[in-house]
């Protein structure tokens, strides 16, 4: 599994770029490739897709995006080409917000959602998602994603994941942040 390419962009095309890392030319779909620049070097984080008959790299400038990506893939019935296009139509603070507020217009908007995936959306993912200022460091990502699996809701878990010292071990956070959460 690839977390991020560090390379130079070679050749862009309406759906796709090709990163240049190190003589090798890895071929990157990515919601708008047209946001970047030839001869540029980017860091792009990465989505490794592998099925039966394809293995697929998708690209995001950010890890707030590709955590939103993840998050939308999650859903049942939207798959990565549906949900690559929605990030390319709609900013991601536009689609938590639709989410949150529970707008069905607005996710039939993008190409391939129609009422019955924009609920699932909905269903699926209302009162998961993290807002863009919200803490993104890998350690607090594993350690927002044990308090979800726990059955805390995403409001309670950003007051807490502030308050907890990031250089100590998960297992300690953790129970940090359930000292904090049981106050």
């Amino acid at each position: 599994m690839y977390a991020y390419i560090k390379g130079f962009i070679k050749e862009i095309e309406s759906d796709y770029i090709i990163v240049d890392n190190n003589g090798v030319g890895y071929l990157v779909y990515t919601a708008s490739p047209y946001s970047f620049e030839i001869d540029k070097e980017y860091t792009v984080y990465l989505y490794q897709y592998v099925r039966e008959d394809e293995i697929t790299l998708y690209g995001f400038k950010s890890l707030e995006e590709k955590q939103l990506f993840l998050k939308l893939i999650s859903v049942k019935g939207l798959g990565c080409k549906m949900a690559l296009p929605m990030l390319a139509t709609g900013s991601p603070e536009g689609i938590i917000d639709a989410i949150e507020r529970e707008n069905i217009l607005y996710l039939k908007k993008f190409p391939k959602i129609g009422d019955k995936v924009a609920r699932q959306i909905i269903l699926d993912l209302k009162g998961k998602l993290a807002k863009s200022d919200e803490v993104t460091s890998q350690t607090s990502d594993e350690l927002v994603d044990a308090l979800r699996s726990l059955g805390y809701k995403a409001a309670d878990i950003n007051k807490v994941v502030k308050k907890v010292d990031s250089s100590l071990d998960i297992e300690v956070q953790i129970k940090e942040a359930l000292k904090l959460l049981l106050k």
